[in-house]
């Protein structure tokens, strides 16, 4: 368990090294987990050791954790300038502490999925165009 401090916010964050985690501990989670009724809690400890079992690290956070633009940027792998430029245009929500902007965990989740969600549609839609391409080459030439 580590707390973490950045321009005077401070938050809990227990991280697991999948390289730590012993297969018989991650069965004994997994038999554990199995033995649990449907729930929430059973999902993600079933997660928890299907991403532990590939070798995944995993940090846990409070989803009503507050982040600074500068830890958003670091966890999203994007500049500081354009998670300001997303703040801004309120693709990320955000709101101030003083003069100082903070950005809910679960906010940055939901635009995670969010973006997902876009690059998924955008490869469907190349997909698609070429499926379409092939076809109308196929009644091209069928017709010649």
């Amino acid at each position: 368990m580590t707390n973490i401090s950045d321009e005077g916010i401070v938050a809990t964050i227990i991280e697991l090294e999948a390289a730590q985690t012993t297969p018989d501990q991650i069965e004994a989670l997994r038999g554990f987990a199995d033995a649990l009724p449907e729930s929430q809690l059973r999902d993600v400890l079933l997660s928890l050791t299907t991403s532990v079992s590939a070798g995944t690290d995993l940090a846990i956070l409070s989803s009503d954790a507050e982040l600074t633009p500068t830890q958003v940027a670091q966890r999203l792998r994007m500049s500081r300038t354009h998670i300001y430029k997303l703040i801004d245009s309120g693709e990320i929500p955000a709101h101030h502490v003083g003069r100082d902007r903070r950005v809910l965990l679960a906010d940055v989740v939901q635009f995670e999925v969010r973006r997902q969600q876009a690059r998924r549609q955008l490869a469907e839609r190349f997909a698609r165009a070429d499926e379409t391409r092939a076809s109308v080459i196929e009644s091209l030439a069928d017709e010649l």
